[in-house]
């Protein structure tokens, strides 16, 4: 072969390895090289990557290994499926460290190289694996204050260490430190959790921490959720009087050996510097009573007390599946400043969740409080009257001598002032900063458009869940609540799945709702520590809604699975206070907060019955349960339940429908929720959207929808062909709106729709969170309806993506991004000179239907060529005035001219 042949092959071999899909994105249970499962079929996923169009895999091959032992092979299997593969080897063992990799072929019919290894460890599988004994302080603690426990113990390692790793939990909240560090970088843990029937326990991997020769541990306990001040009726000790460790720390050698470090009686306990810590009303520590090297070997323990052992469940016990809460922006004060009252106010810029640190030098027993605020008053005062009992406050008392720095451990503020009183010295921004908490999902969704009002509502969209996904999604971060509220969970679902990865977040809360249900009932909040008050239509809803929706963003068919039965349970506990079908019984918390004016002579106040919302939801309720059953096989299920659909539906319309099709209550929630739910027969619901409409045009084309109505607003506009009003409210700068609060200067959302009034005085304190997520589920009809990026329900989980915007509301640009388990998908569209384009991205191994907003494919272009010379894209025809177009994967910009 001479040297120009040579060439051109060594050419071509270059280009099909560029070509070859390349396999990466590793993930075991939905994480990365996660620490301490106890599921025991995790499932893989994997993402495939190339530069060529239409890539599709074909086949897989899975293998996995344990200290370079193989344990499972699966072979090559032909299948499409990368997203929840589920291992299927020797059963996993307890506490053991295994490595994965996969790889593919594609339709190029050439398989892929093996990917690079990812890892999973096992938890403790088994309760008799616990070794460990629960151990409480051994001092009579004080009742009032409870400052918090320290517990220490030393240990010797004498050989060579392999692999280390502490397995944690608490009655309460813990930290721990190995020979003065840290172990892990997660706040307030163990999470919270039904904890009565489920604790987690934390997992982590302490090989780096530990030391030949003699080793300490120290843990510092706080009150927590477990027993300190929780809901809003100031009860305290709600799961318990105690406060208890249990820490297992298992060291594997080098030479095949194992020792076993646990807590037991041989503990010592103390207090230290945290004097007092409660959630709601923060943290007092007091520097010069810490107890210095005490988490160091070494130490005289010699006044410490030696703990109590307790006996307490360790059937309860379970590894933790959902990301933990850490630390994430840190910002640095925008303006510091004096109130007319003289105060000295730190503001951040940003409505968040978290903590300030601060950076002080004074004398021993100076005192700092930093109190915590949402908004000022119109004249500029710091504002604390919303909190209601919540003191919000920290206070740092000084050891003196060098700079200190200080921060809470076990309590969290939501705020973007700070009051600073006791300050030794000039209060300068080089010595605070707030830090956002909250629990560590990844951000998968971006959203930006033309329309800089919009930007920042994605902006405080976004912000109110980071401040609200707290271990459990809260209705609020500030007050004497922070609680997890089902019905604005079920409400914001949807949007919450696109801006962060939520699959393991609501995976673990279902879990917890599950195990409160009382009689299938669904509590208020979850956990539930109110008590038995439940089935609150479109709040306990949540226990059939989330399920479905997690369905169709993730693909996730065991969560679906795991949850049928209180799916179930939920529908039945309804049908059993039916008479002929209908829900009209019960206490039910309505429309929330829709609108009503403050001197309402004539009727404006837009309330809506709660028995006719109770039947649009239970019909809701039924119909996602066929729908899960149809996924889940369960024939049986799907028939009757599909029967009892149609029954449901038909005393909704004897009860609540004149003949002329005129609902009892005449408000936008009410046509909303019986378009929306399909409630009304076909042959009445084109004269229901045009009451609707003519409703909003009453209120000078304002919405009037509470937290039941306003999810659901404009996608029902836009279903019977009136986006134009979907676009008039989405950009309505009026109370009440979205953008009020924009234009108010919010940084968050609102819990109210006037939360600060047109004349800057407020809402009722007693109910006025500045840091409320739910109205921000408006988020979902601009990314899936004005972008038009969403997933079909023939491949849930973007396996294969719909891209159908709805272009309008003056708008010159719109776009989305998503991070789906196959890869980033995009939409967008923008306008120029009258021309339109369209980019579309589809990850490989899913395909795509596209909608391009026009009459036929004359004048439709794609990367500048005309559609008939694309041979990737099949033309299927023109449909609701778009043409429809199919695509596998690759990058596509289409081009044709405006309307």
């Amino acid at each position: 072969m001479n040297k120009k042949l040579l060439a051109l092959a060594a050419c071509a071999c270059a280009l099909s390895a560029v070509a070859q899909s390349e396999v990466k994105n590793l993930r075991t249970e939905n994480r990365i090289d996660p620490l301490g499962l106890d599921v025991i079929q995790p499932r893989f996923s994997w993402q495939l990557e190339s530069s060529k169009r239409n890539v599709v895999q074909t086949a897989y091959e899975i293998r996995v290994a344990n200290n370079k032992n193989n344990v499972w092979n699966s072979g090559k299997v032909p299948s499409d499926s990368s997203v929840h593969v589920a291992y299927k080897g020797a059963a996993l063992k307890s506490g053991e460290k295994y490595q994965w990799q996969v790889r593919i072929w594609d339709n190029n019919g050439k398989p892929s190289a093996w990917s690079h290894p990812a890892g999973f460890q096992m938890a403790i599988l088994q309760p008799s694996d616990w070794q460990a004994t629960w151990i409480a302080p051994g001092y009579e603690e004080d009742a009032t204050l409870r400052p918090s426990p320290v517990m220490r113990k030393e240990f010797s390692i004498a050989k060579k260490i392999a692999r280390a790793t502490a397995y944690i939990t608490a009655h309460g909240m813990y930290e721990a430190a190995l020979n003065g560090n840290r172990v892990g970088d997660a706040h307030f843990t163990p999470g919270w959790t039904s904890y009565k029937k489920r604790l987690q326990y934390q997992t982590y991997d302490v090989t780096n921490l530990l030391q030949q020769g003699k080793n300490a541990l120290g843990v510092t306990l706080g009150s927590g959720w477990y027993r300190g001040n929780i809901g809003f009726s100031g009860q305290r000790n709600f799961y318990g009087k105690d406060i208890a460790l249990l820490l297992q720390l298992q060291i594997d050698y080098t030479d095949g050996s194992r020792d076993v470090v646990v807590s037991d009686g041989s503990w010592k306990s103390s207090t230290g510097a945290i004097t007092y810590s409660e959630i709601y009303n923060g943290e007092t520590i007091d520097a010069r009573k810490e107890k210095a090297g005490w988490m160091r070997a070494g130490y005289d323990d010699g006044g410490w007390t030696a703990v109590k052992t307790a006996s307490f469940d360790k059937g309860n016990l379970l590894a933790t599946y959902n990301e933990m809460i850490t630390a994430h922006e840190v910002f640095k004060p925008v303006k510091i400043f004096k109130t007319p009252a003289g105060e000295t106010v730190l503001d951040f810029g940003q409505n968040l969740v978290g903590w300030v640190r601060v950076k002080a030098k004074g004398n021993a027993g100076d005192s700092i409080k930093l109190q915590h605020a949402e908004v000022l008053t119109k004249a500029g005062n710091f504002y604390t009257e919303n909190l209601r009992a919540a003191k919000a406050q920290n206070i740092y008392v000084l050891k003196g001598g060098e700079t200190e720095s200080f921060h809470p451990h076990f309590a969290w503020q939501g705020f973007r002032y700070v009051k600073v009183e006791g300050y030794p010295g000039t209060v300068t921004p080089e010595n605070f900063e707030a830090v956002a908490l909250y629990s560590n999902m990844e951000p998968t969704g971006t959203f930006t458009s033309s329309n800089q009002l919009i930007n920042q509502l994605q902006h405080n969209i976004q912000w109110g869940q980071k401040g609200n996904f707290l271990d459990v999604p809260t209705d609020c971060p500030q007050r004497d609540e922070r609680l997890g509220w089902t019905g604005d969970a079920q409400a914001f679902f949807r949007t919450a799945s696109f801006n962060m990865g939520v699959n393991n977040f609501f995976t673990k809360w279902l879990k917890d709702l599950e195990a409160d249900q009382i009689d299938g009932r669904v509590p208020h909040v979850i956990p539930n520590v109110l008590g038995n008050n439940a089935n609150s239509a479109g709040w306990a809803d949540v226990a059939t809604i989330v399920p479905w929706q997690l369905y169709l963003a993730y693909g996730d068919q065991r969560t679906l699975a795991a949850q049928y039965n209180s799916m179930k349970n939920y529908v039945e506990s309804i049908r059993k206070t039916t008479k002929n079908d209908l829900w009209n019984t019960g206490f039910h918390f309505g429309d929330w907060l829709f609108y009503r004016p403050g001197d309402d002579n004539d009727g404006r106040a837009a309330v809506t019955d709660k028995y006719l919302i109770a039947q649009c939801f239970y019909a809701n309720s039924v119909q996602l349960l066929v729908n899960a059953a149809n996924v889940l096989g369960n024939t049986a299920d799907a028939t009757a339940y599909a029967q009892l659909l149609k029954d449901v539906k038909a005393a909704f319309v004897k009860e609540y429908v004149t003949p002329s099709g005129r609902l009892v209550s005449s408000t936008q929630t009410a046509y909303v929720l019986a378009l929306h739910f399909d409630m009304l027969p076909e042959a009445l619901r084109k004269q229901a959207a045009e009451r609707l409409v003519e409703n909003i045009k009453s209120y000078n084309n304002h919405l009037t929808t509470g937290f039941l109505g306003t999810p659901y607003l404009c996608h029902v506009l836009t279903r019977f062909g009136y986006t134009d009003m979907a676009y008039t409210l989405l950009l309505q700068e009026t109370y009440p709106s979205w953008l009020y609060p924009v234009k108010m200067g919010a940084t968050t959302i609102w819990e109210r729709w006037d939360g600060i009034k047109p004349d800057g005085s407020f809402q009722t304190p007693s109910m006025n969170s500045y840091n409320h997520y739910a109205y921000g589920a408006i988020g979902d009809w601009m990314y899936r309806k004005m972008v038009g990026l969403d997933t079909e329900e023939d491949g849930v989980g973007y396996k294969h993506i719909k891209v159908k915007p709805y272009i309008g509301g003056n708008f010159k640009q719109a776009s989305a991004s998503l991070k789906t388990y196959y890869g980033v998908t995009k939409a967008g569209w923008e306008i120029t000179d009258g021309n339109i384009v369209m980019d579309v991205e589809v990850p490989a191994n899913t395909r795509a239907t596209v909608y391009i907003p026009v009459k036929d494919g004359a004048g439709v272009t794609e990367s500048g060529k005309p559609l008939s010379a694309i041979k990737e894209i099949r033309n299927l025809g023109t449909e609701d005035g778009y043409l429809k177009l199919e695509t596998g994967s690759g990058k596509y910009r289409f081009g044709f001219p405006g309307k």
